[in-house]
């Protein structure tokens, strides 16, 4: 068919795609090769290119400009390419704008769901082209990109002489300067090697010139989502390279004109609009009225704690600082952002107060020195709170209230490198081997370790030797010793490691993971301190595809069993699912298995995991403890509140700026521990080891209702809800690389939700909605309204093993 872009050549008896079917329905991938007299390069081009992605539903567009034989040079080489191979030539008056518009064009016939774009010379080799996509299928990413410049990367030969070498470098490194944010977890944004999802890039957006289209596509696309792959150029195969000195000025003035753009606020996911500037700077002028209020109120109460009082002036700051930041946050909330923010106002009003006091760390030496300087206090004091204004205003306008748009780029720098040589031990100093700590896991799985995991103290099985475990957690040196701008994940292939780094070099948060048999986990000093950290970021994630490919899933939910009925509760994090459990077996007996995750088969067994209980603020409601202390229950009050949902997400929230948020959370948990108790220390109750779940409440805050849900939708909410509780980083760069037992991410995956409907069939889900935390009051009259004598056919597991000094009762699959 004949198009403003030229002639359309179906090489191989293809068909249209503009014929009435889905362009995305059966192709996985297109592979887009702009050409221009490359008739040299085709037949080995092709013959590569058609290998290599084998096994893939794809097809390769090859979009002509050239004036010589390649056009008849790939109609004769399609025939034998093991994919469909389409040729779009471009006439002459139809080529402005060169590489980049050509790729375009293809890109709007393209069928596949991911584009891959690479050059027709073979300096980029198909092998390592086909890995980019590969790459791009398995992560939840926009665009991947082919990198010379990071890990294993090189331009090799493929860059001849000191000249070329020079302008690439040079290149890179002028454009990430000028465009130091977007390109920040990029290192070869001038790359011609990349692939991106089709519905991800919005062709019409774009206005090229020239080669550089990666370029384009990254800056006009801010919030899109980038992993890189590590390759090495090749020479070109042959013919010559059609860089030139109008090319080199083109894409000058094309830097120029993007980057005009970008500071015009051209450039975001959607125009900025004049009412959207004008309400940003109301807020902005609003909070600085806020804030000199509160500065009369600091000074007023500094004054009357040190002067008057005469209180220590560092002092007397500290407690001025909570007076004012009472009142500003009350004023903010009910003037400036009038009740609308992330989260309930509690949790609002915790975070400020969590910025403020954090502030006040930063101010008092600042205010120390300027008092040593004859500075008088108040006039010092004053000066360090206007100094840090503007922090204030931003960290609570895009994350304590989020009414600023908060950018959708990753702040972590996700690389996946072939190359083995990289790979070295963690560790680069003697240290013992030895796992002090051994865990049995519901009898599936394994874990040694030389960190005590209090959350797996249930399944301590001192027994199991050193080499006989499944999952080994070392402590060692990871990582670089220099510091880092932002945090990486490097995936090495060949054995597949997994490498997590932060800011701080070794001394950061940073780990190891080797996928093999048995897993080795390496986690860098500061991380071992926190070992709730490391079991919940790290070693729990891990521990879900293990039970998997085991043929159990670990669920996020709670079980009990009352007067013999398997109860299962599901929750999304932080509604109420801790308080409703400890409800029901205060006031209705009844045998615990599990409050957080519940280890499930898909015959309908459920399986004891019984973790220490992380009581949040409206768990407090249900606990009537006598057993712990007056400092426990004072200890509880403010430990709870810090490791709600509030806190939470306030760590999610800044989890996607550039900080080291798993650093930011491992002090944290050091300085304030989470507040986790046994369930018996919090209710009088017995353990039970398994049960068959005959029963599943869905539970949820609103309008008191109970109803009801089909299998397939309580499938995807149990998904969901546990797919929910490994929100936090860096659960999304580490799942996707993880393979166990020969199986991949996706695999597991679809193997999690066939083990998943297996135990759903034996199951009755409805959904409770309480707008009082009421589903304790609610959930056993259900239960009893309904038949059981298909329980009495249960029969025990059996082959459990004596976990600890607890008697397994298999009869009643009960520990007493």
């Amino acid at each position: 068919m004949t198009t403003p872009a030229g002639t359309d050549l179906f090489a191989r008896g293809e068909t249209p795609a503009d014929d009435g079917e889905d362009p995305g329905a059966s192709l996985l991938l297109t592979v887009l090769v702009p050409t221009r007299n490359e008739a040299d390069n085709i037949p080995t081009l092709l013959d590569r290119l058609g290998s290599a992605v084998t096994g893939i539903r794809a097809e390769i567009v090859i979009v002509d400009d050239s004036d010589d034989t390649t056009p008849a040079v790939v109609a004769e080489c399609a025939a034998r390419c093991p994919v469909p191979v389409r040729l779009i030539h471009r006439t002459a008056g139809a080529r402005k704008g060169g590489l980049s518009t050509a790729v375009i064009d293809g890109a709007r016939r393209a069928r596949g769901q991911w584009l891959l774009v690479m050059d027709a010379d073979l300096q980029h080799p198909p092998e390592a082209a086909v890995s980019v996509a590969r790459a791009a299928f398995r992560r939840d990413v926009d665009v991947v990109i082919g990198t010379r410049y990071a890990g294993g990367g090189s331009t090799g030969t493929g860059l001849t002489g000191v000249h070329r070498s020079m302008v690439s470098s040079t290149t890179t490194r002028l454009v990430r300067s000028l465009f130091p944010r977007r390109l920040a977890t990029v290192s070869d944004p001038m790359s011609g090697l990349f692939a991106f999802r089709a519905a991800a890039i919005d062709l019409d957006r774009l206005d090229p010139v020239g080669f550089k289209l990666l370029l384009e596509i990254l800056v006009r696309h801010p919030s899109a989502r980038v992993a890189e792959v590590a390759y090495q150029m090749d020479p070109r195969h042959a013919g010559d390279s059609n860089a030139s000195l109008g090319v080199g000025l083109a894409f000058l003035r094309h830097v120029v004109r993007l980057r005009r753009a970008r500071l015009a606020g051209q450039l975001r996911s959607g125009p900025v609009t004049a009412a959207e500037r004008f309400q940003q700077l109301w807020r902005m002028i609003a909070f600085g009225l806020v804030g000199l209020s509160g500065l009369a109120v600091n000074t007023a109460a500094l004054w009357a704690l040190h002067s008057a009082a005469g209180l220590h002036h560092l002092l007397g700051a500290a407690l001025a600082t909570q007076a004012s930041t009472l009142w500003n946050f009350a004023l903010i909330e009910l003037l400036v952002y009038r009740r609308k923010g992330n989260g309930t106002w509690r949790g609002r009003g915790a975070r400020f107060l969590t910025m403020n006091n954090a502030l006040l760390l930063a101010r008092l030496p600042v205010l120390q020195v300027l008092v040593w300087t004859g500075t008088d206090v108040l006039v010092a004091n004053a000066g360090t709170l206007v100094l840090l204004f503007l922090v204030r205003f931003l960290f609570s306008d895009r994350v304590i209230y989020a009414a600023g748009s908060v950018s959708g780029r990753d702040p972590v720098h996700l690389l996946i490198d072939h190359s083995p040589a990289v790979i070295a031990a963690a560790t680069t100093r003697k240290r013992s081997t030895y796992l002090k700590y051994r865990y049995d896991v519901a009898g599936t799985v394994t874990i040694g370790s030389q960190i005590l995991l209090p959350e797996l103290e249930f399944f301590r099985a001192q027994w199991i030797a050193d080499d006989q475990v499944d999952i080994a957690v070392r402590v060692g040196d990871v990582g670089t010793r220099g510091p880092r701008r932002r945090a990486s994940m490097t995936e090495h292939l060949n054995p597949t490691v997994l490498r997590y780094e932060e800011h701080f070099g070794r001394i950061g948060a940073n780990f190891l993971v080797e996928l093999g048999k048995p897993i080795n986990i390496v986690v860098g000093p500061l991380l071992a301190r926190s070992p709730h950290v490391v079991y919940t970021n790290v070693v729990e994630a891990l521990l879900r595809f293990v039970l998997v490919a085991r043929g159990r899933m670990l669920l996020h939910s709670a079980c009990v069993s009352l007067d013999g009925v398997g109860v299962m509760l599901s929750a999304l994090t932080d509604t109420g699912k801790t308080a409703t459990v400890l409800r029901l077996l205060r006031d209705h007996g009844g045998r615990f298995l599990s409050d957080d995750m519940t280890v499930v088969s898909a015959d309908g067994t459920a399986v004891c995991f019984p973790k220490p209980l992380t009581i949040s603020s409206h768990t407090l409601r249900a606990v009537n403890a006598t057993d712990l202390t007056g400092k426990e229950w004072r200890r509880l009050q403010w430990q709870s509140r810090l490791h709600s949902k509030g806190g939470r997400s306030l760590a999610l929230t800044l989890s996607r700026f550039n900080v080291p948020i798993m650093g930011i959370n491992a002090i944290t948990q050091m300085l304030v521990p989470p507040p986790k108790y046994s369930v018996d220390r919090l209710v009088p109750c017995r353990m039970g080891s398994s049960t068959r779940v005959s029963e599943l409440f869905i539970i949820e805050r609103g309008t008191p209702a109970v109803h009801d849900l089909d299998h397939g939708t309580t499938l995807e909410r149990m998904i969901e809800n546990t797919d929910d509780a490994y929100g936090f980083p860096p659960f999304r760069y580490l799942a996707p690389a993880i393979t166990v037992d020969g199986l991949g991410y996706q695999e597991l995956r679809a193997k999690e939700r066939e083990i998943l409907a297996g135990f759903l069939d034996h199951v009755r889900t409805r959904v409770v909605a309480s707008d009082r935390f009421g589903w304790a009051d609610v959930i056993p009259s259900l239960i009893g309204a309904q038949p059981v004598a298909a329980l009495a056919q249960r029969a025990p597991v059996d082959g459990w093993p004596n976990w600890g000094t607890h008697e397994v009762i298999a009869s009643e699959g009960v520990v007493a």
